[in-house]
């Protein structure tokens, strides 16, 4: 039998040693990080909002296997549906807030309209709270809004904040302000609300704390959703282009992919991202502008959490934008915004002339169409203009989506 030297024993024994060191460093890293995942995914996450925005972040992290939490006012809300962990609270009552936190250990919202203080309580409490208290104090006051952006350098129209409707009228009795303009409440205004063109003395002004920006000649209106995670992950969705219903101020349809050129989707890309970094935001955001018939691209205004924007990313992207702010918030990967297919998405809006008990008219019809997705959000009561669920519809080609969607938005009617 062959002998071996003294160097190649040292030699086979060093590669043994290596080779054990690294599957036990391979072993030790594969366990910690399967410790590490465990740990974010078993966190108690509780959702302020139990609309059905919370209605679909519950149904993403069901996926997931996470514990998920809900308050609101009344169980008869969306989320309470598909959460049985339901709390009747008031989101912007500090105590409920407060209280409904302290059994959590991640606090994130369906909706800006919430109380910050209990949330900048509960952060001090070291709670972790998504968006933070900094950045939703900023964003839910469209003033403060406006101001960073002037001040961080972001393009956004020219603006004026008010204190009353008298102030306004005195602006333009002056010739300081002339019509026609936008009138935002700087609070409060969501869905359509607190948002109206004012054109001549008629139109009836808000009379309190308002912004009052310049009318922008519109060409198109895109929204981008961003999600970031805390350790400084970013990923977009490819932007998608809106159309508002003429008099509800409601996004009526959205479709994805964009008739943006390349390097406009490349300046709303790098605008969403700029945004989130600098208000450092965890979860998603999404960034809401216009591009002005000169091809300039403006901010209008962000939100925070999922977006009606964002829907059809439930059949058209690998990761939908409610997986995705979960992940977000819980520091996991973000993956899969890839586009899949065209798509297009429309909102079921209670019929002008309807209240009371809710009836989908002719909605058999459309669930023998192919590529058609309806949800509806289970709510009860209809009213004119309410958001009553959404039908994202898919097809290899976005005109035959288009087509399709107006069939089905002139078929399918919310009333009573």
């Amino acid at each position: 039998m062959e002998r071996l030297s003294y160097n190649q024993l040292y030699l086979s024994a060093f590669v043994d040693f290596i080779t054990a060191r690294a599957i036990f460093y391979f072993i030790f890293v594969h366990k910690t990080y399967i410790i590490v995942v465990k740990q974010k995914i078993d966190q108690k996450i509780g959702i302020l909002g139990g609309g059905q925005l919370g209605k679909m972040l519950c149904q993403a992290g069901s996926k997931l296997g996470l514990r998920m939490f809900v308050m609101d006012k009344n169980i008869s809300y969306p989320a309470s549906q598909v959460c049985p962990e339901f709390t009747c609270g008031d989101i912007t009552d500090y105590d409920d807030v407060v209280a409904f936190g302290k059994e959590m250990d991640i606090i994130t919202i369906e909706i800006e309209n919430v109380n910050v203080e209990a949330l900048e309580y509960l952060q001090r409490q070291g709670k972790q709270v998504f968006p933070s208290p900094a950045a939703l104090n900023i964003i839910k006051d469209k003033g403060k809004q406006k101001i960073f952006y002037e001040g961080m350098g972001f393009p956004s129209s020219e603006f004026t904040v008010y204190k009353c409707k008298n102030d306004i009228v005195s602006d333009l009795e002056q010739g300081v302000l002339s019509f026609p303009f936008v009138q935002k409440l700087r609070t409060e205004g969501y869905d359509g609300r607190g948002v109206q063109v004012v054109r001549s003395f008629e139109d009836e002004l808000f009379d309190t704390e308002c912004i009052i920006e310049n009318l922008v000649d519109i060409d198109k209106e895109v929204a981008v959703i961003v999600a970031r995670n805390p350790s400084g992950q970013i990923v977009t969705y490819p932007p998608v282009e809106m159309h508002f219903h003429p008099t509800a101020n409601l996004v009526q349809y959205l479709y994805s992919p964009s008739s943006l050129t390349e390097l406009q989707k490349e300046t709303a890309n790098a605008l969403a991202i700029g945004v989130a970094e600098k208000l450092d935001i965890a979860g998603l955001l999404a960034v809401e502008l216009f591009v002005d018939k000169s091809g300039r691209m403006l901010i209008n205004e962000v939100a925070p959490r999922p977006h009606n924007s964002g829907h059809h990313t439930i059949e058209v992207c690998h990761t939908s934008q409610f997986e995705m702010h979960l992940r977000a918030i819980l520091d996991l990967p973000l993956t899969g915004t890839d586009q899949i297919l065209p798509a297009v998405m429309i909102n079921l809006l209670g019929e002008p002339g309807y209240s009371g008990d809710v009836i989908y008219e002719n909605i058999e019809s459309c669930l023998t169409e192919q590529g058609v997705h309806p949800h509806l959000y289970g709510k009860s009561t209809t009213k004119p203009f309410r958001k009553m669920g959404h039908v994202t519809i898919v097809n290899q080609s976005l005109d035959q989506a288009i087509a399709k969607a107006l069939t089905i938005q002139n078929t399918l009617k919310v009333k009573s």
